[in-house]
Formats: structure tokens, C-alpha cells, sequence
């Protein structure tokens, strides 16, 4: 987000506050800043808000621009502050007074209307050409659920009403695109009440498609030296207090205790399964850079307000890795992981992405020296592959820096997905060794990656991106074979035997519906092929086929169509 367009949202976000208080006066006002899509305002309003008042508020809003009232900044001591707002019974304005170091603070105001900001704003009011609210939500005031719920007011505002259009014509197609209505309405998962939010039940298609992206992580691992492990659910605490997972991750870790009142944790990371495979050996220079493979379920104690169909879950599985070597091999390793990236996304079907450098974090273990140097590696291997990235200040590893990979969907959305992160502490705080040439002990460095990140966000990814209309390698179901009557059952089901022979996914809608209507459900299936027989088509041993782009193809042999499909799955298109 530009600096102009964080001004225009955060202007917004002040006549939002200013149209709600004309409204409701007794409303009380908490924060409301700019964001990716928009801005946000959080308040605890004097009455319970439905969408319905969203038009209301709308309609005061633009009386407001319509009297372009200019922005005024002006500064009040924390005293001052504090009484002006404790006067009118503003108690979320005051907490934040109390906890501003500064002994001034910034107030704005536009007419009668007075807030607390610290701005910028634009010159007036009258510069917001396009704001349009967007949708209400629940939040607990500073984020803890402890504290007062809240009722947050989403809108978004732009420069230009034409830019504002094609965003909420971009909304309305994610909203299409929604991978948890997707999901169902698919047959390709389900998250259950019976077993709680934020854990996936795969239906047999979707078990499908995770299979498909399974088997290609495992076939491209081999390809690239990697040696597959596999390691427990739970492991002792102990571990996970040399991890240093206790002491940073605990709060979303499931801990538990044994009759024998031992204590054991959950995995929520897969690296201290390698790492403890690393040590059952004696270890020499010869083996590195030694690649260890994981399709590895791990969970995590996520809070409920925060998990969000595959996106975010409490248990997920990671093509992780973990990669052990020498110092001077690092570059030349962490050049092949992003090599990996770039091949694997372009065959899922996304041509663009961006890159994030996040550098140490306030609480970071291990010591400076290390981290300067562990970054200045990151951003040579980023330099040196021509990768343009952005550096996220703060935001690595406990234990290391970290470049993450942001996919761009078809309709313009970036997603997190891949992940490297360099690792200089874990192998001293598991005090990993190896032989050297000349016969002496040194320590390993590590790398933690994943590709694609958690399978099922990759998948939720996946279905927003293709719109569920999966390409034909993809697909769980390829062919649909539908034959026109009842006579023709049998010629469907031998044609289904072949195509299933040659190794394509197919099923066989022999239903007593009419053939439109078992069409219409293989085309709402998304289903990129339908083979449609009738009469004609078993005389001479043939399909007609329909695709779910292009539409009727025309009857063709069953061994044409085979190599047609063979051709298509073999270049991923």
C-alpha cells in the first residue's frame, strides 16, 4: 500500500468513526486503522449493529465529504487528553492515552468531530471520492478474549470510484472462489463440529487431489537427493525445551502428561524429529549436504478466532525438510531450494510470486554475529538468483532468518506458501557434530524448508486459484463417462475400464436422471471431461466427448482421447 492510499484509508477510517458517533452518540470508540484491503473500525456501539445499518452509515459518510471539512492536527498534553476523553466517556481512548510514552499526544479533528491519531490524514474530507463499508465482525478489544467484544466495521476507500469498482467486482469473485464453499459443494473436505474447528476431514476427492500433490513432492524430493523419514506425533518435553520450542512456542503447543506423570508435547514442528535422527549416527563431511524429507503432520493450538477454513487449522502436513552441511555449501544449497520453489509453482499453474526476507526478531536465540551473518547469506542467494524480495524487519525464526514465498493467484491475491529459513542455533543447542577432512569435530548448519508450505493451505490456495476448475493432471475426477441410457451401462462401465487401465481418474454416472441433468452435474463438478455414449457410440466403439472448456468435441476413438489426455496431464496445462 502506498503512503497516499495508507492516508486516504486512514482518513476514512475517521469519518467512519465520525458518521457512527452522529448516529449513535453513545457509542464508544476503540481504534481503527488502514489495512491491506481497506480499514477497519473497532467500537462498542450503544446498540447491536446489523448490516442492514450499513447503508445508514454509508449516507452519513458522504454527508460528511459533501461538506469537505478539512483535517485539523493539534496536541493536547497526556493529562489534557486523558480528561478530554474521560469526559465523554470515551475508556478505550484513555487506555491508549495511558499507554503512550510520549508526554504529548495527537488529536485530529474535522468539524465538531475530535479523535485521537496520530495521522496522517488527507487535506479534507471532501478528498474521499470512493468508500464503500464492506462487512461487520466481531473483535475483543487489543485481541484478548478477556477483554470487552467489540463490534468491527470493514470498508475500503480508493481514489477513484472506477478503482473502487474493480476491486468489489474482484471481491465478488473470490467470494466465488471461496475454497470453503468450493470444498463442499466439491465433495473435497469437511471440517466437522464432532471433532472440532481447524481439523480436515478429506472426502475421497479431495483425499484424491492431496494424493496427486503427495506423490509429485515425493517423486521431485527424490529427484533432488532428498531421503525420506518419517518421525513420531509426540515426543517427550525435554526435547522441545532444547528445541527451544517450550520456551517460544509453548502457549501453541498441546501439552500432556502420562500416568507416570511425564510430560509430552504434541509436534507442532517437525525439526527436532531430524534433528534426533542426525544424532542416531556417527556423522562425516562425506555425507553432506545430507537432505532429510518429511510429509510430516504436525498441530498446533491455534485460537478458534483465528482459524479459517484450510488457510489456518490446528492440524495441517508440511513437505518439510531439513537440510544439514557445511558452511561453505549453504549458497549453493539454499540456490537449489529456491530453484524448487520456482519449478513446483510453475507447474501448479502460478507464473508470479514475491519474496520476503524476515530478519531477527526481538526475542531471538543465539547471538547477533550469527544472525548478521546468516542474513547477509539470505540476501546474497537472493541477489545472485536475480530474485527481486522485500525485507519484513523482525519477523524471522526464533532461531533464524527466513524467506518466505507469496504466490499470485489468478484474480491478483498473493498467498504464503513456501518457505527457507537458515539455522546456525539448533545444531549447537543440540550440540551436533560431524568429522571434517582433517579429522576434526565441527558443527553443522541447518536449513528448514518447505515448498509448498502446509498442504492444506497449499489446497485452499490451489481450488481459490484454479476456481475449482482444476487442470486435467490435477483433477480428481478427469473423465466423467455418462452414458445416454440404460442399454448402454455396460459399454460405459468397458470404457471406463479402459481409460482407468491407461491411468486416468474416472468415474461412471449411470444414474436414472436425464442426460442434461447429469451433464449440468458433471459441468457444477467442474469435471474437465465428459464422455458421453449412446447407441452410436458402442456400434463403433467410440465416446463422444465434451470438454469442460471447449464444450462437444465430437465422437472420437477411445484410444485418441487417451493420448489427447495423456499429452495434456504430461504438460500440465
Amino acid at each position: 500500500m502506498s503512503d497516499e492510499l495508507h492516508r486516504l484509508r486512514h482518513s476514512a477510517a475517521h469519518v467512519l468513526a465520525q458518521a457512527v458517533k452522529r448516529l449513535w452518540p453513545k457509542t464508544r470508540l476503540a481504534i481503527g486503522p488502514p489495512i491491506e484491503e481497506g480499514f477497519y473500525y473497532d467500537i462498542e456501539p450503544e446498540a447491536p449493529l446489523t448490516d442492514e445499518d450499513l447503508p445508514k452509515i454509508e449516507a452519513e459518510i458522504a454527508k460528511v465529504v459533501q461538506a469537505n471539512l478539512p483535517f485539523q492536527q493539534s496536541w493536547m498534553s497526556k493529562a489534557e487528553a486523558e480528561k478530554f476523553f474521560r469526559d465523554r466517556d470515551e475508556r478505550f481512548k484513555v487506555e491508549i492515552i495511558r499507554g503512550i510514552p510520549d508526554p504529548k499526544v495527537s488529536i485530529y479533528s474535522d468539524g465538531d468531530f475530535i479523535d485521537l491519531c496520530e495521522g496522517p490524514h488527507m487535506g479534507s474530507t471532501g478528498e474521499l471520492k470512493a468508500v464503500k463499508l464492506l462487512s461487520l465482525a466481531g473483535a475483543y478489544w487489543r485481541g484478548n478474549e478477556k477483554n470487552p467484544q467489540l463490534t468491527r466495521i470493514y470498508g475500503t476507500a480508493f481514489f477513484k470510484p472506477e478503482e473502487l469498482e474493480k476491486f468489489l467486482t474482484a471481491r465478488e469473485e473470490a467470494k466465488k472462489r471461496d475454497h470453503r464453499k468450493l470444498g463442499v459443494s466439491l465433495k473435497l473436505f469437511s471440517i466437522m463440529e464432532e471433532a472440532g474447528a481447524g481439523l480436515v476431514f478429506y472426502r475421497p476427492r479431495g483425499a484424491v487431489l492431496r494424493q496427486i500433490i503427495e506423490e509429485y513432492s515425493r517423486q521431485q524430493h527424490a529427484r533432488r537427493g532428498y531421503q525420506p523419514v518419517i518421525t513420531p506425533h509426540i515426543i517427550r518435553s525435554n526435547i522441545w525445551v532444547r528445541s527451544g520450542h517450550y520456551e517460544h512456542y509453548k502457549q501453541n503447543m498441546y501439552i500432556f502428561k502420562t500416568e507416570e506423570e511425564q510430560e509430552w508435547g504434541v509436534k507442532p514442528m517437525n525439526c527436532p524429529g531430524h534433528i534426533l535422527i542426525y544424532e542416531s549416527d556417527l556423522r562425516s563431511y562425506r555425507e553432506f549436504p545430507l537432505r532429510y524429507f518429511e510429509l510430516g503432520t504436525v498441530y498446533r493450538n491455534e485460537k478458534s478466532g483465528v482459524l479459517h477454513g484450510l488457510l489456518r487449522v490446528r492440524g495441517f502436513t508440511q513437505d518439510d525438510a531439513h537440510i544439514f552441511c557445511r558452511l561453505s555449501q549453504l549458497e549453493s544449497e539454499l540456490g537449489g531450494v529456491l530453484e524448487f520453489i520456482q519449478e513446483a509453482f510453475r507447474d501448479f499453474g502460478f507464473a508470479e510470486y514475491r519474496v520476503e526476507m524476515s530478519t531477527r526478531p526481538p526475542e531471538f536465540m543465539g547471538n547477533e554475529e550469527q544472525w548478521n551473518q546468516a542474513e547477509g547469506i539470505l540476501t546474497r542467494v537472493l541477489k545472485e538468483k536475480q530474485i527481486p524480495f522485500e525485507v519484513s524487519p523482525g519477523a524471522g525464526a526464533f532461531y533464524g532468518p527466513k524467506i518466505d514465498v507469496h504466490v499470485k493467484d489468478s484474480i491478483g491475491r498473493y498467498w504464503q506458501c513456501a518457505t527457507a529459513q537458515l539455522d546456525f542455533v539448533l545444531p549447537q543447542r543440540f550440540k551436533l557434530k560431524y568429522i571434517e577432512a582433517d579429522g576434526t569435530e565441527a558443527v553443522p548448519v541447518m536449513i528448514h524448508r518447505a515448498i509448498f508450505g502446509s498442504l492444506e493451505r497449499f489446497i485452499g490456495t490451489l481450488i481459490e486459484h484454479h476456481g475449482g476448475a482444476f487442470p486435467l493432471w490435477l483433477a480428481p475426477t478427469q473423465v466423467m463417462i455418462i452414458p445416454i441410457s440404460e442399454d448402454q451401462n455396460a459399454y460405459g462401465r468397458e470404457v471406463m475400464a479402459e481409460l482407468v487401465e491407461a491411468g486416468l481418474r474416472v468415474e461412471l454416472d449411470d444414474r436414472r436422471e436425464t442426460l442434461q441433468s447429469r451433464i449440468r452435474d458433471a459441468q457444477l463438478d467442474k469435471v474437465p471431461y465428459m464422455g458421453v455414449v449412446g447407441k452410436r457410440e458402442a456400434q463403433n466403439r467410440q465416446i463422444a466427448v465434451r470438454a469442460r472448456k471447449e464444450g462437444d468435441l465430437g465422437a472420437t476413438d477411445v484410444a485418441q482421447f487417451i493420448a489427447r489426455a495423456r499429452q495434456e496431464i504430461q504438460e500440465k496445462r
